[in-house]
């Protein structure tokens, strides 16, 4: 392998004759020829990248074991070199990261700049990065389980259940702003408002609480926007993906009353179902977390403005407190009624 013929280099470059040298060269270069051979990208793995470094470092030893100057070594370590990252540039954390343009992002609406807004702008696009990966990681967990691949499904919901329980906890630090503090600048939101967040419906649709209306109600979305709610209400949602899971173990579910019947000889015989058990739970979570924001939410927003209608028009805390019943998969909650 690789890694042995550089350790057998090394030991070359220190006395064992520049024949076996000459002839591990020759097997490195075939070496490093099939590895790019068998993949394109292979050169840009980390992989690739630290077993090049590897190989420059021991051929850097190899001249000054042989009593070549500093010169000879420098200019041999900078022909070795990898660059990488658009047009040979070296990629940085900030530039990976588009640092510069994510941190020009929060420009207050307040003037003179009320202290408290760059923390409301902040939270509130920390919520939309989370969901944009919620919904990354529902998508793939619904395919998944429409293929069969159980296992992922259930890695993906877990991985969905720690991001939402990040989403309540992180209601803590919006609730160090005062009623006051917030007031300062909240005039200057209206007519915006959290309602118009077209992430947050499109997740409650993937998950499968499709609702048409909502779409015809918003307003000031723009078409691309619209045309993302529509795609996530005409596609299949986690439920549908779950169904697939049923019909794929011959588990009928054409009606409602058919899935609790399958739903109860699962939750009855686990060793023979512990999959779909599990994939079943972890949607349940899914749903209870949800749950647990929307609780979580309303408190806060009663705590800052008390019984105020929202910026965007709604009636504010009785509208959010109307949701609070909301299930994505009220079959599986019935499960616990039949057990």
């Amino acid at each position: 392998s690789v890694p042995q013929l550089l350790v057998l280099r090394l030991l070359a470059g220190v006395g064992l004759g520049v024949g076996l040298d000459g002839e591990l060269d020759d097997r490195l270069s075939g070496s490093a020829s099939s590895l790019q051979a068998l993949s394109p990208s292979a050169a840009d793995s980390p992989t690739e990248r630290t077993r090049q470094t590897a190989e420059r470092d021991v051929s850097t030893s190899d001249l000054r074991a042989r009593g070549y100057g500093d010169d000879m070594v420098h200019e041999q370590a900078e022909e070795s070199f990898v660059s990488f990252g658009e047009q040979g540039a070296q990629l940085t954390y900030g530039s990976y990261l588009r640092l510069p343009q994510l941190l020009d992002s929060q420009h207050l609406e307040s003037d003179p700049p009320a202290h408290d807004e760059l923390l409301f702008i902040t939270i509130h696009q920390v919520y939309e990065l989370w969901f944009q990966q919620l919904l990354h990681e529902a998508t793939a967990a619904r395919d998944a389980m429409s293929r069969g691949e159980l296992w992922w499904a259930q890695h993906l919901l877990q991985r969905m259940q720690v991001i939402e329980r990040v989403l309540v906890h992180q209601v803590d630090v919006l609730e160090t702003m005062t009623p006051q503090d917030f007031l300062e600048f909240r005039q200057r939101l209206a007519p915006a408002s959290g309602f118009q967040s077209v992430q947050y419906r499109e997740l409650e649709f993937l998950s499968g609480a499709k609702d048409p209306s909502y779409v015809e109600r918003f307003r000031g979305i723009t078409e691309t926007e619209k045309a993302h709610l529509d795609s996530r209400l005409a596609e299949p949602s986690l439920w549908d993906g779950f169904l697939d899971v049923l019909r794929a173990h011959d588990l009928p579910c054409a009606t409602d009353a058919e899935i609790l019947e399958s739903l109860r000889a699962v939750a009855h015989d686990r060793a023979q179902y512990a999959p779909i058990w599990g994939v079943a739970e972890a949607l349940l979570q899914h749903d209870e977390l949800a749950a647990q924001w929307r609780a979580r939410h309303v408190t806060m927003v009663e705590r800052m403005i008390g019984g105020k209608s929202g910026t965007g028009g709604s009636s504010g805390a009785p509208y959010l407190r109307s949701r609070l019943d909301l299930k994505y998969y009220p079959l599986l909650w019935a499960l616990r009624s039949e057990l």
